[in-house]
């Protein structure tokens, strides 16, 4: 089992999440992040630190973000891993929690 970035990490991307990672699992996109399911310890550090409740274990996924396990297994083998915290995207509050964003993921 690994933890899993859904859908409402799209357009905020905020990286608290990559600054407690013990084995650097997360990789950065241009509008999200994912983790490296191959990587992940299932440690459960990561998912209270995300601002956007956008991490979950795989085994706790919501049934409409199912499809996410397989994003970020697919993205994270191209992407680069990140380990330092930057900022959120410029408008992060503003779609924070907004639905139906998987159309506006840069790949």
């Amino acid at each position: 089992m690994a933890f899993v970035v859904t859908e409402n990490c799209i357009k905020c991307k905020y990286t608290d999440c990559v600054d407690v990672c013990p084995v650097d699992c997360f990789h950065e996109g241009p509008n999200f992040l994912v983790i490296d399911p191959e990587e992940c310890i299932d440690c459960t550090l990561c998912e209270p630190e995300c601002p956007a409740n956008a991490i979950f274990a795989e085994d706790e996924l919501p049934e409409d973000q199912e499809n996410f396990i397989e994003i970020n297994a697919e993205l994270s083998q191209s992407w680069p891993v990140i380990t330092d915290v930057k900022d959120p995207l410029p408008d992060a509050d503003e779609w924070k929690d907004k639905p139906n964003k998987t159309e506006f993921l840069e790949k």
